[in-house]
Formats: C-alpha cells, structure tokens, sequence
C-alpha cells in the first residue's frame, strides 16, 4: 500500500512540473509576433524614361491596388531631360532610367539613394508607316536620298543607341529632326510626318496595328540596360523602396516581358 501511494504521489509531481512548465514556455510558442510592418501610406512620384510609359502605368496601378495606402505619380520624359529637371531641384521620390550613362549622372550628383538596380534591356528597331510607304527594309534605307527619317538626340539614350547602330553599319542617317524622347519619334511616323524612325522594340509592339517594325542585325550592337532607383530627396522612403522592389520583382518582370524588354 504505501509503495502504490509512494508511486501515485511521484505521479502526481511529475504531471504538475510537465504542466507549469507548459505555463511558462505557452507565450514563446503561441504569442504574436509584434514585427510585423505597418502598411505602406503616401504618395511618392516616379520619373521614367519615355519608353517605360505603358510598362510604369500598368505597374504603377498594381503597385497601389496591392497597397490602398499609396498614390504613385508617373512622370515620362526623355533620361537626359529627366535627370537635368531632377539636378534642377525638380521633387521625385524614383528614377528609372533608360541607360546607365544617366543614372550615372544623377549618382555622381549625389541624388541617388543607395545603389541602382537593372531591371531591363531594350534594342532599336526601325518603324515605319503601315504600308511602308519609302519601301525601307534594311538601315541603309534610312539613310536614301528623299527618305524622310527621324532619330532621337544623341544626348538621350535612343540617340546614343543610334549613333551606335550607325558606326557598327557604317551608315549615316541624315535626318529631318532629331527628338528628345524616343515616343516623339514614334510620333512623327504614326502622324505620317516621316517615313521611318528609330525607336525601341517595346515601342513598336505597344503602338501596334498603326506601325510596322522593321528588325535589323546591327540592333544588337546597341543594347540599352535599364536602372532604377530611389532618390535621396525622397519624402517617403518606405513607399519609394518597395515600389523599386516592385519593379524588380516577379510582377514587374512579368509586365516588362510581356511589353517586348529583355531580362537585364
């Protein structure tokens, strides 16, 4: 009898250390972990190249339906001019830039927060009026007397591209105007004011049915890499960090890829 009391009471002991001890580890294992970030709030504006206008639109939508708190500002211009309005003082949280030429600009002006991050490639190709009305197949065909064609400033980086185009073909295109954006390029031809222009993959594909994309080998003697990233001056860093993260991720990648740009 007293060895089975001796026993219970063991018993007993035993179940009452395995349960306070159970007490005491219990919030370790089941509370809630207070880490947890606050959502994103605030407005913050992006300035993109040209050339990212459809690709930074839809971007821009999903980034604020993924986060209700914020409003993302696009503004589209040529890199160069872009980065000349930013060193002026102009307020921008973002930058993405066509090339990394401008980028590097802003860098050494001390505007840029962090390192810059790829995110892109693009190519020229030649675009002309639907029925190729100046009947142009190759890149020398730009360069044809009477052959109305339009390029983009040697200052922006589908100038430079084109200048690029032109050594490695040992063509040169004499033009009859040279714009500050490679979408004032792509203008002129759908309004029929030029026969051809030199603008990016992407732009042919997203103009669609109103232009005809010529492809050319020299193109890939030029390719365009694509950086982005915050700007120091940026009133919201949070919100201006995660939209970079964004862009670089798999739903920015995906929209680019399905506007014609390459991986970086």
């Amino acid at each position: 009898m007293g060895r089975r009391l001796h026993t219970v009471v063991a018993v007993a002991v035993a179940a009452a250390l395995v349960l306070g001890g159970s007490a005491c580890t219990a919030p370790a294992v089941t509370g809630t972990s207070t880490n947890t970030s606050p959502p994103l709030s605030g407005s913050i504006t992006v300035f993109a190249a040209a050339s990212l206008t459809g690709t930074f639109t839809e971007l821009a939508k999903r980034f604020e339906a993924k986060h209700p708190g914020t409003t993302v500002n696009l503004s589209f211009a040529g890199s160069s001019e872009l980065v000349t309005q930013l060193t002026a003082g102009a307020p921008a949280d973002v930058f993405a830039s066509a090339d990394a030429r401008n980028m590097a600009r802003l860098t050494a002006a001390g505007l840029v927060d962090g390192e810059p991050v790829d995110f892109a490639t693009n190519t020229l190709e030649i675009v002309v009026p639907p029925a190729n009305p100046a009947s142009i197949a190759t890149l020398a065909d730009l360069a044809r007397p009477g052959v109305k064609t339009v390029i983009c400033q040697a200052k922006v980086p589908c100038g430079s591209a084109t200048v690029a185009v032109e050594k490695a073909a040992g063509v040169t295109i004499t033009p009859v105007s040279e714009e500050l954006s490679v979408t004032d390029v792509l203008g002129k031809v759908t309004s029929g004011e030029a026969d051809a222009g030199l603008v990016y993959v992407t732009d042919v594909k997203g103009a669609g049915a109103r232009v005809k994309g010529i492809p050319f080998s020299e193109s890939g003697t030029a390719v365009n890499t694509y950086p982005i990233a915050a700007l120091t001056a940026s009133a919201r860093p949070a919100v201006s960090a995660a939209f970079v993260r964004f862009v670089v991720g798999a739903i920015g990648r995906s929209v680019l890829a399905a506007a014609g740009f390459g991986a970086p």
